[in-house]
């Protein structure tokens, strides 16, 4: 799926974003990839989806909790996939179908295995802009439509964020999908 491309800090050792990452392909890898983005007690339960790039959903897996994960976005050069509760998973959809998040519904979503994103500044971005290196994040959690962004959260360019993301900062600050960014490590 083209447009889920989520990410956050700098732990490199720890990511898989090497040359010969080849992104999960059978269902069965698609599961194990999403389920890997939460706490164990939270991704063995979860429900797993698989978004097209048209932003067509096909569930693979039903779950047994309210969290559902998402396996990696091919489009990206590393391996970032998420889980997320009910809340995050409409924020979710509405950035996948270019929708305004729904008021009043704060989220929270995993990417413990990180992730990378072609911009901090455009949300529906797919490569990074001309000369710019692709912003990649380690471990982190993410809190999605709070509404008044809370004081304290750094909002930067991506020029500059790509720098350090091991501290909390704001994704795509100024439009409507904007969420903290919170590094776990």
């Amino acid at each position: 799926m083209k447009t889920l491309i989520f990410a956050v800090p700098l732990l490199l050792p720890m990511m898989a974003w090497a040359d010969d990452f080849k992104p999960p392909q059978t269902d069965a890898e698609k599961v194990a990839d999403a389920v890997s983005a939460a706490p164990a007690a939270i991704g063995q339960d979860a429900t797993v989806i698989d978004i097209d790039d048209k932003g067509n959903v096909r569930t693979l897996r039903q779950g047994k909790n309210e969290f559902t994960c998402i396996p990696d976005t091919p489009s990206t050069p590393g391996d970032d996939p998420m889980c997320v509760d009910p809340a995050g998973l409409d924020w979710t959809m509405a950035w996948v179908n270019h929708k305004d998040p729904p008021k009043g519904k704060v989220g929270f979503g995993y990417m413990l295995k990180g992730g990378v994103d072609a911009s901090n500044d455009d949300s529906f971005a797919m490569e990074p802009s001309a000369g710019q290196p692709w912003l990649r994040t380690g471990p982190h959690v993410m809190i999605f439509n709070l509404g008044e962004r809370p004081q304290g959260y750094p909002v930067q360019k991506h020029v500059e964020q790509v720098k350090d993301t091991s501290q909390p900062y704001v994704m795509w600050p100024g439009t409507p999908y904007e969420h903290l960014m919170i590094p776990v490590q």
